[in-house]
């Protein structure tokens, strides 16, 4: 599987058959320019949307043709098992920005789990409805999700092989979150590949590792 960061907390996905998921698509310019990251126009079988922010659930520019999932439950779409786990955007059960939705995906025999904007640290039951996780995708900015502490918390209680970074403040995005390094400075050791994508395969999980991708666009 290849694993693709086009920026904020859009990722593509790649399947050894060559299917393709894209996660939390971004609007370009949306809340007044904040989001500059540029437009995605990936071809895609699947796409998954943790809530309807804008900056994190945009079909415009999209080749038609892919499935759209959005909701909690057992899904199954390409081909592919994908679990929708309901949690919330913020610590008082949505009641600031409302719902968010956990995706766990199955593709080439790992687990990859997308957070979403997730606004909280994980109770017992939500961590026994994601199960086990290969690859996680968490969100370590803050101020609008759960920031570098929490993420922290959330990482080593998911305990996943490899852990990416995502929605955090880059030159492209201009919410007032907090950079990546402030997460890697508890996380410890962390890889930078000076890439935006990378292949993972079942057999070469080893060692934890968290991989910093560079954002492509």
């Amino acid at each position: 599987m290849k694993i693709r960061w086009l920026g904020h907390s859009a990722f593509v996905l790649t399947s050894d058959s060559g299917t393709r998921i894209l996660t939390d698509p971004y609007e370009s310019g949306s809340y007044d320019g904040a989001v500059g990251y540029k437009p995605i126009t990936e071809t895609v079988d699947i796409v998954t949307a943790s809530h309807e922010h804008e900056d994190h659930f945009c079909l415009k520019g999209l080749p038609e043709g892919f499935e759209c999932v959005t909701k909690a439950g057992k899904h199954e779409a390409g081909g592919l098992a994908i679990t929708g786990v309901k949690t919330y955007h913020d610590e008082t059960k949505g009641k600031e920005r409302g719902p968010n939705v956990i995706f766990v995906i199955d593709i080439d025999g790992l687990r990859v789990c997308h957070l979403g904007d997730l606004g909280h640290t994980l109770s017992g039951d939500e961590l026994g409805a994601i199960g086990k996780v290969d690859v996680l995708l968490i969100p370590v900015g803050g101020f609008f999700t759960i920031g570098p502490k929490e993420a922290l918390k959330v990482m080593k209680a998911l305990s996943p092989a490899v852990t990416i970074p995502m929605h955090f403040k880059t030159e492209s995005l201009g919410f007032p979150i907090e950079p990546v390094d402030n997460f890697l400075s508890l996380a410890g050791e962390h890889e930078r590949p000076g890439a935006s994508e990378i292949e993972i395969t079942k057999d070469g999980l080893g060692s934890k590792r968290v991989i910093v991708l560079e954002h492509e666009l």
